[in-house]
């Protein structure tokens, strides 16, 4: 099982829980957070619940690392961070975030992202982390590049979502970048 909890200065980071519905909905069905998904804005506590219950499976199953972001201080729901998409023959990753509006520009996904990034490297013994953006969505872009991931590629019209036709931009982070002399 995949399931872990994660604590960092600020942050706790473990598996949502059924009672998390609400808040998750509210912050996922909000349009702005949103804007860069390649899905639409959740319109039914309904899609939260359900997004739970297959985090749950996908935990158990050793498939996917789903974890909720609160905030230490009080237990309040920012968001979610996901390592996704596993290539274990390759000791590969995905990874992708979301929180709340109200915590935007508070260092949040850096916090978390640090703190799941070097479990991914050193418990879960990954080579390769990845992730993929619009490229419209300049702060996750930095945020990553802050992460220490490096820009390696952008895919034409990579996704379509209610008609609207987008791109996306490849970033990668290496556990051990190959040195070649």
């Amino acid at each position: 099982m995949l399931t872990t909890k994660i604590e960092t200065e600020r942050l706790i980071l473990r598996a949502l829980v059924a009672e998390d519905a609400g808040d998750l909905f509210s912050i996922f069905s909000d349009n702005e957070v949103m804007k860069y998904w390649n899905t639409e804005p959740w319109v039914s506590v309904d899609e939260a619940k359900t997004f739970i219950t297959n985090s749950a499976r996908a935990m158990d199953s050793n498939t996917e690392v789903i974890l909720g972001i609160y905030l230490k201080s009080t237990g309040q729901l920012l968001g979610k961070i996901i390592l996704f998409s596993f290539a274990k023959e390759s000791r590969r990753a995905e990874i992708g975030f979301g929180i709340s509006r109200d915590f935007w520009g508070k260092g949040i996904v850096l916090e978390a992202g640090s703190a799941l990034i070097e479990h991914a490297f050193h418990t879960l013994k990954l080579r390769r982390i990845e992730a993929e953006i619009d490229p419209d969505n300049i702060a996750s872009g930095k945020t990553l590049e802050r992460l220490g991931f490096v820009k390696e590629g952008y895919l034409r019209q990579r996704w379509e979502v209610n008609g609207v036709v987008s791109d996306s931009a490849i970033y990668g982070l290496l556990a051990k970048p190959l040195k070649i002399s």
